[in-house]
């Protein structure tokens, strides 16, 4: 793929919230040149690990993870096409969870200390970074709250709608649906269900007409309802492109 089409989903996601200028996506461009294929299930960074280079999912689904003490997993966010997986890691340094591909996943690596120039240089740039790092702890305190305040079908709900604009953003919604390569036993990790309460509370978002739910893709059949239902509200998402 062409390096200019390959930090396409990233320029689509940044500029979603203020628009970049000609040279600035350049110096993207500049700083991303070495890819990476990762396999389903093989871990991108591992807790404890010191990574010197920052990563940009450019296909694909990943995931955040810790794991408790009896060795169960806790996945605890999502990561879509055009989002950086880790770089906070820039700045934190030492990695105090993992992140493994749910999906075969491609990415794209920056060495810190070209996120570091780049940053000092391009000012405008830094913001709409800080911006993306801001937005993953608003996702992650969605997160907090539909697991710990609403029902789990409006919980999946929730999830479900963030997916869908998100991946809207970056030009991966036809027809009202989109590629979801997660099994239900990946789903059960994120909402903390055995497998079989996730199964069920699928099929009551089925029942209820609000979704299709195939093999590797969602459908949505009624959005209105489907928002509703979630309680979900997108400013978190922070969506609108103004000055930053």
């Amino acid at each position: 793929m062409a390096q200019t089409d390959m930090i396409a989903p990233l320029l689509a996601n940044l500029e979603q919230r203020d628009r970049l200028s000609d040279a600035e996506k350049a110096s993207l461009r500049a700083i991303l040149t070495r890819e990476r294929r990762v396999a389903a299930q093989e871990d991108i960074v591992m807790e404890g690990d010191r990574p010197t280079t920052s990563s940009l999912l450019l296909e694909g689904f990943a995931a955040r993870y810790n794991m408790t003490g009896e060795g169960q997993r806790q996945l605890t966010s999502l990561h879509v096409p055009g989002e950086f997986i880790d770089l906070h890691a820039f700045l934190a340094k030492t990695m105090d969870h993992g992140i493994v591909a749910l999906s075969p996943c491609r990415i794209a690596m920056a060495e810190h200390s070209a996120m570091r120039d780049i940053t000092e240089r391009t000012p405008h740039v830094a913001r709409l970074l800080w911006l993306d790092t801001l937005i993953q702890g608003a996702i992650s305190r969605q997160w907090i709250v539909a697991m710990g305040r609403r029902s789990r079908a409006a919980h999946l709900s929730q999830i479900i709608c963030e997916l869908y604009m998100r991946l809207q953003i970056v030009d991966q919604i036809e027809d009202d649906s989109f590629h979801f390569p997660l099994s239900q036993l990946q789903m059960a990790d994120i909402m903390g269900l055995s497998l079989v309460h996730m199964n069920r509370v699928i099929q009551e978002l089925r029942a209820a007409g609000f979704i299709s739910w195939t093999r590797e893709r969602i459908a949505i059949h009624d959005w209105e309802r489907l928002k509703a239902f979630a309680g979900f509200d997108p400013t978190y998402l922070h969506l609108r492109s103004e000055p930053r």
